[in-house]
């Protein structure tokens, strides 16, 4: 069976792009063969070659809305996924799932569209997510069936009157295990906080930052993993509060396994998400989680007993929370376990996959 795999972003390494990577490295001993076509260039096509997925770019296929470029975007995508005679077509995010799904009867293949979190739930507010939440109505007239990475993707969908639940179905998010060798050791002093994230919208890094500026009194370090556009207001207001010589900015990496390992507690601070990779990722290392409760988390975790949940925007709470843990290492690694027993039984990758495979033969007729 052959895959065609779509996605705009070449220019970061997000959750979408890591699981479209790791999904097409595990389809192969099922029998599938997928390509990747993926929008101009960037790390994300450096992290294709260096796993050896199969890939085509699409220069002129890029994430911000330009009707001249989306134009010649759809037709040189339309042209290069006829080329390759996939039995079904996956578009992966809101960019890639607009040009498939228009394109999709003159591809003749099935569409399965994974939105990966909705464009009009990024947290924002105002026109733009107006114009979103309309443009996925429109589209969601085309012929396609809709994977869900959480439940409340779902429903978000239908309270959005998306017209499209009939042709939904759920496939929680899975990440693949890594060795004893990675799993971290939550109860060492002092406690390296970490957090792994994009900064941008709908992340909250500068909460994360003013509630343990707070804590000052407590030993406690924090590394901050990732790039985007909101990375230099975030050093400056390190700078601000006094906090450079406890909080270290890593930059993207590609060793975000290690550097889990080397921490002790993980926290994600986020406004809007769906079912997000970098918390199953913690929660495979074993370490104790603070989350914001919002969009899909609370389906991965339950408060008090595999992590930590604060209400969004809640900078007392996500304060105690953070408190509770630098100072008890014992509760540390009691959530660090449960943490870690709640994805292997939930969250593994091999279950995604298999669920996964079994919807694409389903729907490319070859089940």
């Amino acid at each position: 069976m052959r895959v065609a795999a779509v996605i705009a972003r070449s220019d970061r390494v997000g959750g979408a792009n890591i699981y479209v990577r790791d999904l097409a490295l595990a389809l192969v001993p099922h029998g599938i063969k997928t390509q990747v076509f993926v929008g101009g260039t960037g790390p994300f096509v450096d992290d294709l070659l260096r796993h050896g997925v199969p890939h085509t770019v699409i220069p002129t296929m890029a994430r911000t809305l330009d009707p001249t470029a989306d134009v010649r975007a759809y037709r040189a995508l339309r042209v290069a996924v006829r080329a390759w005679q996939p039995d079904l077509v996956a578009a992966h995010t809101a960019k890639a799932g607009a040009l498939i799904r228009m394109a999709g009867r003159s591809i003749g293949a099935p569409v399965v569209y994974t939105p990966h979190g909705w464009s009009f739930n990024n947290g924002e507010r105002g026109a733009k997510v107006h114009a979103y939440r309309w443009l996925e109505r429109g589209l969601g007239r085309l012929p396609a069936t809709i994977l869900h990475v959480s439940e409340h993707e779902r429903q978000l969908a239908q309270r959005n009157r998306l017209g499209i639940s009939r042709r939904g179905v759920v496939i929680p998010n899975g990440v693949p295990d890594v060795p004893p060798a990675l799993r971290a050791q939550p109860a060492r002093q002092p406690a390296t906080i970490v957090s792994v994230a994009r900064f941008e919208p709908p992340k909250h890094q500068d909460l994360l930052i003013r509630a343990l500026s707070e804590l000052q009194d407590q030993s406690w370090r924090l590394d901050l993993v990732g790039d985007g556009p909101r990375l230099p207001a975030t050093q400056r207001l390190v700078e601000q509060l006094g906090m450079s010589g406890r909080v270290r900015f890593h930059g993207y990496r590609t060793d975000v396994e290690r550097r889990l390992a080397s921490s002790q507690i993980f926290a994600l601070v986020t406004r809007a998400e769906s079912l997000p990779l970098t918390l199953l990722e913690a929660m495979r290392a074993g370490l104790p989680v603070v989350a914001t409760g919002v969009g899909g988390i609370p389906e991965i975790l339950a408060d008090d007993a595999d992590g930590l949940l604060v209400p969004n925007d809640d900078h007392v709470a996500l304060r105690t929370a953070l408190r509770y843990l630098i100072e008890r290492p014992d509760a540390r690694a009691q959530l660090g376990a449960a943490a870690r027993r709640r994805y292997t039984e939930a969250f593994s990758h091999d279950r995604m996959v298999e669920q996964v495979a079994s919807l694409y033969r389903q729907l490319a007729g070859l089940a």
